[in-house]
């Protein structure tokens, strides 16, 4: 067994689409869809629904996916630990998936393009906030970037742990323009502003209860009027939940900064304009209280200040 068969498996059961899985992973689908066939070998059982459209986990592959993703982070972690002291002149963060995507390569350009130029890397992101604090409070990382909402509380000392506020973004309802709702063909834009939409069964891309949007969004479901809802599938990956919504295959709420091009091509519509119906979020920076080394400092003064420069 080789560990990339199983980033291979872990990548497509977050986009369940064998070619984007493909394209992520940077291999041709053939080869992709070998490998997954050599971990089922491996393994002893289908691990893949072939026959549905987006692809689906079996029952063996949604059993086997919290070890495969265990597993990953194990290796991953033993890697950093033993890497050599010529390679650890780089600043470590942790962060979750969706922001190493749409914000941090932006923010690190600014950061660079105003101070200095900073050696960075991702320690791989353990799937929940949680997980990722604990890194950090572990001293396996210098910094964790994150999303925050007011209503959704951190579980770290203040006395030992600091924030800066880095950046904003909403966390928005959006499908594909027409969905299949109680069995009708039904057009998403401003679904949820219209009378009568309570009483419609809608499918929704879910993120779970324990992951941080998935908190938040059942404290605005809690205050808001009635959801009717169906979960048709559920990931802490807002980026593969992405591309199951431009599939037609429910609403989902993400964030603004993830799908802002295909809300102006079209792929995907806003189903509600009323602000309830969103979540105003903070991006935040989190590092030890106690002094680390001048790279960490560096980079922690220039954060500040360009923060403070776009407030």
């Amino acid at each position: 067994m080789e560990i990339k068969w199983l980033e291979d498996f872990v990548a497509l059961a977050e986009v369940s689409s064998f070619s984007r899985a493909a394209e992520v992973r940077n291999v041709t689908q053939p080869a992709f869809s070998r490998r997954i066939k050599q971990l089922e070998a491996w393994v002893g059982a289908p691990l893949i629904n072939r026959a549905t459209m987006p692809a689906e986990l079996t029952p063996a592959g949604r059993n086997f996916l919290p070890m495969a993703q265990d597993t990953i982070r194990m290796f991953s972690s033993v890697r950093e630990t033993l890497r050599p002291p010529a390679e650890q002149g780089l600043v470590r963060f942790a962060a979750l998936h969706t922001l190493t995507v749409t914000f941090f390569p932006g923010w690190l350009r600014e950061l660079q393009e105003r101070s200095r130029h900073f050696g960075t890397s991702f320690i791989a992101d353990r799937g929940g906030i949680e997980a990722n604090l604990q890194a950090l409070t572990d001293g396996e990382t210098d910094f964790f970037l994150t999303y925050a909402h007011r209503e959704v509380p951190f579980h770290l000392d203040r006395e030992k742990f600091a924030s800066l506020v880095i950046g904003t973004d909403w966390l928005v309802p959006v499908a594909a323009p027409e969905l299949r709702v109680d069995k009708a063909a039904t057009a998403m834009t401003g679904l949820l502003d219209r009378p009568g939409s309570s009483k419609l069964t809608v499918p929704y891309l879910g993120y779970g209860y324990s992951s941080f949007f998935g908190v938040a969004l059942g404290r605005m479901f809690a205050r808001n009027a009635p959801f009717r809802r169906k979960t048709v599938h559920e990931s802490t990956i807002s980026a593969g939940l992405k591309e199951l919504a431009l599939t037609g295959a429910g609403l989902c709420w993400l964030p603004q900064s993830l799908v802002g091009r295909e809300l102006a091509q079209g792929l995907l519509v806003l189903c509600a304009d009323d602000p309830a119906w969103s979540l105003d979020l903070e991006i935040r920076l989190y590092r030890s209280a106690a002094r680390s080394g001048p790279m960490v400092e560096a980079l922690w003064r220039a954060a500040g200040e360009l923060a403070l420069r776009n407030s």
